[in-house]
């Protein structure tokens, strides 16, 4: 039998990989989207992500102040609002 060696995964197994889901930043007042460190704006601003750039959830959510928080497959927080599929 001849086994070839996968270099490149698929976005539906990348998705099963980091247990979430791939999703892409979007917000119409900014060109980018602040990350934080946890879940609220209270938490310290990590990195920014720009317009347009892809993320991976890790399926852990928590709503905080009436806004979706989504944990991101690094341990930071985006809002998802700023999250479209």
């Amino acid at each position: 039998m001849d086994l070839k060696e996968k270099t490149e995964l698929t976005d539906e197994e990348l998705d099963l990989v980091v247990g979430g889901a791939r999703r892409t930043v979007s917000n119409s007042e900014s060109s980018f989207v602040f990350v934080y460190s946890g879940p609220g704006i209270k938490y310290e601003v990590e990195y920014l992500l720009n317009n347009g750039q892809s993320v991976y959830t890790t399926g852990r959510s928590v709503e905080i102040d009436g806004c979706c928080w989504y944990r991101l497959n690094d341990g930071n927080w985006i809002q998802g609002n700023f999250l479209k599929k």
